[in-house]
């Protein structure tokens, strides 16, 4: 059964008024623009509860109060009876009801999904000379209840599968300046200690708790930005070398990585960003041999999920978003296994490289600009089933795809 969301609900009223403006939020707001085309819809943030609490019972209960709004100045007065507009504004207030009630009978993504207007519910109050536009206006009141949660144990999380060793979200375990936004730490939501923290302000990224990321949930946003572990990264095995490294994030501009790990001594690297022709890139090098795959289409400036995994010889590389996935792999027998990924710290919002001077050291590179929502780190190569379940965890939270 198709789970639906306030947003979507919000979203579909929105979509089924074609006749004028349409708004969301509170009347005080609505009676404030006087550049409102008319007729208008308003629907008020509704009140809801959960009737029923089972372990397979999700319905929500909302209660709705939606205005319709129409002109009625001296001009109308004089060519429409006041009970002829309120009837046309009825007319269009019911065919709005009825299409926003049929869009959620059938099928929903290929699910059933169930609702239907609770009965004894809906209630038609008319009201006239309204606001400072003099306005015509029906308030509408309904209870509509839908299927918007399952409550059984269904959802897999990172901490579920075995090897975690990181776990990174912008919208949880957060140290951040409330006044200027600044970022200066993430805790590890694995239990590992294994956080990112910033120390130099100019290098913080900024927290937002709305407007920009994926499905409005909590994001940083980087501008030659970049968060340090607090320990080396940790692979699985002294020869086999493993990990998978998850990612989600919107990178707006080529040459930028998400993540990255640089060993100075060896050149040994991990990096995860978009290449120079704007392709999702998963690179890893022991120094002397790179191993990378591209995703099959530019993808500048999209919210995804991204995924690197390294076994032995090989890397595979995911790439899933709203418009496209891909699913890569890469293998070189020259590849030295031996190579250790465990003597330095590991980057979010910035990759490192050798500057090339005399005596050299390693310097921050390709800066991210963009937004970042959640890294999740296994030291140990997932399988595909395993990679799955994540991702899923990942979809249902940031609905990428």
């Amino acid at each position: 059964m198709a789970i639906v969301r306030l947003t979507d609900i919000v979203t579909t009223m929105k979509d089924k008024w074609t006749y004028g403006d349409k708004f969301f939020g509170y009347t005080e707001e609505f009676n404030d623009n006087h550049n409102t085309q008319y007729p208008a819809l308003l629907v008020t943030p509704p009140d809801s509860v959960y009737p029923e609490l089972t372990p397979r019972n999700g319905w929500e209960e909302y209660s709705f109060e939606v205005y319709f709004s129409d002109l009625y100045n001296r001009t109308e007065q004089q060519n429409e009876s006041i009970e002829q507009r309120w009837d046309n504004l009825q007319d269009l207030a019911n065919e709005w009801l009825d299409m926003f009630l049929k869009h959620y009978m059938g099928t929903q993504a290929h699910k059933t999904t169930i609702s239907y207007l609770m009965d004894g519910s809906l209630t038609i109050e008319r009201k006239k000379e309204v606001a400072n536009d003099q306005l015509l206006q029906l308030k509408m009141n309904f209870g509509f209840r839908i299927f918007s949660k399952c409550f059984a144990p269904v959802s897999n999380y990172p901490n579920q599968i075995s090897g975690l060793t990181s776990w990174l979200r912008a919208d949880s375990n957060v140290t951040f300046s409330i006044p200027t936004k600044k970022v200066s730490a993430i805790g590890d939501g694995s239990g590992n200690a294994n956080g990112v923290a910033q120390a130099d302000k100019e290098l913080q990224p900024l927290r937002y708790t709305y407007g920009g990321g994926a499905l409005d949930k909590t994001m940083f946003t980087f501008d030659s930005d970049a968060l340090v572990s607090e320990n080396n990264f940790t692979t699985n095995g002294t020869t086999a070398q493993e990990f998978t490294i998850f990612e989600v994030s919107k990178i707006n501009a080529v040459s930028q990585s998400v993540f990255g790990y640089f060993e100075f001594s060896t050149g040994a690297y991990i990096e995860i960003g978009l290449n120079s022709t704007g392709h999702y890139t998963g690179y890893v090098s022991d120094g002397t041999t790179l191993l990378t795959k591209s995703a099959g289409a530019a993808v500048i400036g999209e919210y995804h999920i991204g995924c690197l995994r390294k076994q032995n010889k090989s890397i595979f590389v995911d790439y899933i978003s709203g418009t496209f996935s891909s699913n890569l792999t890469d293998y070189d027998a020259a590849f030295d296994t031996a190579v250790s990924f465990e003597n330095e710290k590991f980057r979010i919002g910035c990759t490192q490289e050798s500057d090339g001077l005399i005596p050299p050291a390693a310097i921050n590179t390709r800066f991210l600009d963009g937004h970042f929502q959640e890294v999740i780190i296994y030291d140990r190569k997932l399988s595909d089933s395993e990679m799955e379940k994540v991702v899923d965890y990942l979809n249902k939270k940031y609905r990428i795809y």
